[in-house]
């Protein structure tokens, strides 16, 4: 089972499937193009995890941080850091492998576990860490197939997708008793390997609106959101490309309904964007961001203030952070220890209410590693 960062992208990157307890705290001034803010960084690595294989996905507003690591056979595990430091392993009972896509509040995590057929369900493990798996109606059972959990918002109600049996994704909604809605946005590709599929991570806010893009049947992204009653609103932002694997896709959504997201131009370079409540779009791109194919700015993350966390590539095809906060003024960052070869640096996957960054970085070995950063 191959390393599971959850995202969140299109076109180069995964549509949406695609951390030795050792810990180093460091203090580095970012480069920004506003204010430059003193911030302390700890990198960790998972005990137990196969060497550089540690990849945080997730933060709430505890600090408390999900993710997922490779053993030494190769297995994805999820796992939990506390506040405190403290890691905890798992993966549901009866599963053979897992990753930890979200957490919300009360520490509750969602995300996908596969059996020994290499079918995929969704698992839901509670604060306690009692789990529940279970599968979306219509999900294959085929090698590859099954239910995929993204998100799961404070009340625990959970948004992902499921490959059906012909390959086919589709959206579903799972409330807190465990009832299944499944969906498909209007225009979705049914061909295999198109379709519906929601982001991850914060893919559904309070509310229990539901955020992420679907697949047309000429294989163009569009983004969408579907609203609490169901009701789905399909856009793109001007500017996308219309090429197969070009287009819009969304990032996530915070509890006032704003939404951050990426956009692949016709030249399959990437940009940011975000959506405001009313419909407006923003599009912006991180000062450095290279312009060229599977280059430019990719924002992941929105917290409930409206600040965007992100990577961005270079010209080297180097990754870098970044954090847009709510007014527009974008903030730079690289981990410390992260390489400067191509693919490597750093890439941040989340950001809490308090501010707090997390994610994972490539060391000049290429190694992987996780990572927080806070500001002082």
């Amino acid at each position: 089972m191959t390393t599971l960062h959850s995202r969140k992208s299109i076109g180069g990157l995964p549509l949406a499937l695609a951390i030795c307890l050792t810990l180093a705290m460091l203090g580095l001034g970012l480069s920004a193009s506003a204010n430059e803010r003193e911030t302390r960084f700890i990198t960790f690595d998972v005990p137990g995890a196969a060497q550089g294989t540690t990849g945080a996905t997730a933060i709430n507003p505890a600090g408390a941080i999900a993710g997922n690591y490779l053993d030494a056979s190769n297995v994805n595990h999820s796992f939990l850091r506390g506040p405190d430091g403290a890691f905890t392993t798992f993966d549901p009972p009866g599963e053979i492998g897992s990753g930890a896509f979200s957490i919300n509040p009360a520490g509750a995590i969602a995300g996908p576990c596969r059996d020994a057929s290499s079918v995929s369900h969704g698992y839901l493990r509670a604060p306690n860490g009692t789990f529940a798996t279970f599968d979306a109606p219509g999900a294959g059972t085929g090698p590859g197939q099954g239910t995929f959990a993204q998100n799961i918002n404070p009340a625990s109600a959970i948004s992902g997708y499921y490959f059906d049996a012909s390959n086919v994704i589709h959206g579903f909604v799972r409330t807190p008793n465990g009832a299944i809605t499944t969906f498909d946005a209007p225009g979705a590709g049914t061909g295999p390997f198109q379709g519906t599929a929601t982001t991850s991570i914060d893919g559904m806010n309070p509310a229990g609106a539901t955020v992420g893009q679907y697949l047309d049947a000429s294989n163009v992204f569009h983004g969408f959101v579907r609203a609490p009653n169901g009701t789905i609103t399909t856009f793109d932002v001007s500017g996308a490309g219309t090429g197969a694997f070009q287009g819009t896709g969304v990032s996530g959504i915070n509890p006032a309904g704003t939404m951050p997201g990426i956009y692949i131009d016709a030249s399959n370079v990437n940009h940011g964007f975000v959506r405001a409540p009313n419909g407006a779009i923003t599009t912006f791109d991180v000062p450095g961001a290279g312009t060229g194919p599977g280059q430019g700015t990719l924002p992941f993350n929105i917290n409930p203030e409206g600040a965007i966390a992100g990577q961005y590539v270079d010209a080297n095809n180097v990754t870098h952070g970044f954090l847009r906060d709510k007014n527009g003024a974008i903030t730079t960052f690289d981990a410390p220890g992260a390489g400067t070869g191509a693919g490597q640096g750093t890439f941040p996957e989340s950001n809490n209410p308090p501010g707090t960054i997390t994610g994972f970085y490539y060391d000049a070995s290429n190694l992987q590693h996780g990572f927080l950063v806070t500001g002082e």
